[in-house]
């Protein structure tokens, strides 16, 4: 049986930077034999993050988030899945509100508030988290390790992928200000030569995310 691997998009831009990067990380997976299941956050019908009802906290509910709106497909999804590939840009030094929505319900529902045993998840399964920022990649470090560190105990084994210093816009020049803090030859010269590298690095750890 194949595998499935849940792929979900968490920034909005179509065919744009996370975009493009996730979707060679799916390609990836898809030609080394899984199953791809996509969901992008923007598209969905309305869904919230963590509303702390600890429906989740009950013996019956555990590890199931009780909310059921946008999201709970998702949920479901990963619940049942083999590996999990998400991507976000990072708006004003965090992932999106969108990625947040789905982070919080999906750590969460593991949670036990138990010593003994933390987490009720019994089906961990290896996590791709990616990030897309305009700025270099070196600056979120912590942020990411907090990431990396929450999903390895709650959902599963957790490498994370950085691509900086994106290209925003085709043409920078057309503006109704000038963007001056960017260079607009250096983000086309790094997206033309750089980033079609990043895609390939992407398209690497979805296929071998398919083999752990």
């Amino acid at each position: 049986m194949n595998k499935k691997i849940v792929v979900v998009n968490a920034g909005p831009r179509k065919g744009w930077n996370t975009d493009t990067i996730i979707t060679e990380a799916a390609r990836g997976a898809e030609e080394a034999g899984a199953q791809i299941i996509r969901f992008d956050l923007f598209n969905l019908e309305k869904y919230t993050g963590c509303v702390s009802c600890f429906g989740c906290k009950k013996e019956a509910n555990k590890g199931h988030c009780i909310c059921r709106d946008g999201l709970t497909p998702v949920l479901d999804a990963i619940r049942e899945a083999d590996g999990l590939i998400i991507g976000s840009p990072n708006y004003l030094g965090e992932m999106t509100a969108s990625f947040r929505a789905l982070y919080e319900r999906l750590v969460f529902q593991n949670l036990t508030y138990n010593r003994e045993t933390p987490c009720c998840n019994e089906r961990m399964i290896p996590v791709l988290l990616v990030m897309t920022c305009n700025s270099p990649d070196t600056g979120y470090q912590n942020l990411l390790q907090n990431y990396c560190a929450t999903l390895n105990r709650f959902v599963g084994p957790t490498e994370v992928f950085v691509c900086g210093n994106t290209l925003q816009l085709k043409d920078y020049s057309k503006t109704d200000w000038p963007w001056s803090m960017f260079d607009p030859q250096a983000k086309i010269k790094r997206h033309e030569t750089v980033f079609p590298a990043e895609c390939r690095k992407a398209y690497q750890l979805g296929k071998s995310m398919v083999s752990l």
